[in-house]
């Protein structure tokens, strides 16, 4: 963690057990796949909107315990729709299960198509290829169940398709990977923009929720500070980046052990990645330069 990460009230207590289906609130119900990691925290959550015929945002990766756990928690209750943030393996893969046992469409982003684009070293194993939706959701469309409207917020940033969810009966919003209480989101180009994250953000920032569930870890009770801290952050980090390449040109991997301090090896690859992101927008604001393609072997330049 950088001293720029300080300005951001990350909250990186667990937030239960895995597999265990637990009330959230009167309308909101969550179970965490057991499927940990660096850039998973404690697992993926999934969550179930509603009461008898209900909503499920995120199944989850294609992990047989998971669904079994998913389904012995709702019981006699009806799985009415499956909500789906981005394609990511660990939100979008459990979805075809899901639909094979409840017969429940299918609703959410689009599919993944392979981004085009210079800088990326391919994000394609880490999406979930073989998604399907029945419906792809766009800004605004509404889901409505018994007892609860879902509203669709298209949020691209974190990878192109994503999308957030609004309970306005509850002013929550399930925000995928787009904003989160234990870690900042990764923006891996090409498939993710750091000029669409930052429009993301300032988006939510613009909303009156009083409460997010994200996609990992626990929920966020006072999302406009988060949001607010999340683009002071991202200014921080730009920032910084400029300043170092004030001293000279530099590659991505001495930028990173520059602005970095503490990191956890295990995240230096994302790192540079985000690192990535920022010069493309730098770039395409023609406050950077590079030789040849901006990618992850560049040297960069300041304009």
């Amino acid at each position: 963690m950088s001293d720029e990460d300080q300005d951001i009230p990350f909250d990186q207590t667990p937030p239960g057990a895995a597999e265990r289906l637990a009330r959230l609130s009167p309308k909101v119900r969550r179970i965490i796949a057991d499927n940990p990691g660096p850039m998973t925290f404690t697992g993926t959550c999934t969550y179930v909107v509603g009461e008898g015929d209900v909503a499920v945002i995120d199944p989850g990766p294609d992990s047989p315990a998971h669904l079994s756990a998913l389904l012995e928690g709702l019981g006699k209750e009806r799985v009415r729709h499956i909500l789906v943030t981005h394609t990511h393996r660990d939100h979008a893969a459990g979805a075809a299960a899901l639909k094979a046992a409840t017969g429940a469409d299918i609703l959410g982003c689009a599919p993944y198509l392979a981004a085009a684009g210079e800088g990326g070293p391919g994000t394609d194993a880490a999406h979930d290829r073989a998604y399907r939706p029945d419906v792809v959701l766009r800004e605004g469309e509404d889901i409505a169940g018994p007892g609860y409207a879902l509203e669709t917020l298209a949020t691209p940033g974190h990878t192109a398709n994503h999308l957030s969810f609004a309970l306005a009966e509850e002013r929550t919003l399930f925000s995928g990977d787009h904003v989160m209480a234990w870690a900042t989101s990764v923006i891996i180009p090409p498939d993710g923009r750091m000029s669409d994250y930052m429009a993301s953000l300032e988006k939510l920032a613009g909303r009156e929720d009083a409460h997010y569930w994200p996609g990992h870890g626990g929920g966020i009770a006072a999302p406009q500070r988060m949001v607010r801290a999340l683009i002071h952050h991202r200014r921080l980090r730009e920032a910084a980046i400029l300043a170092e390449l004030g001293k000279g040109p530099a590659r991505i991997p001495a930028l990173v052990s520059a602005i970095y301090r503490g990191l956890d090896p295990r995240l230096e690859g994302a790192a540079g990645l985000s690192v990535l992101a920022h010069l493309q927008d730098l770039r395409a604001r023609r406050l950077v330069q590079s030789e040849g393609a901006a990618d992850l072997d560049a040297v960069y330049a300041r304009s």
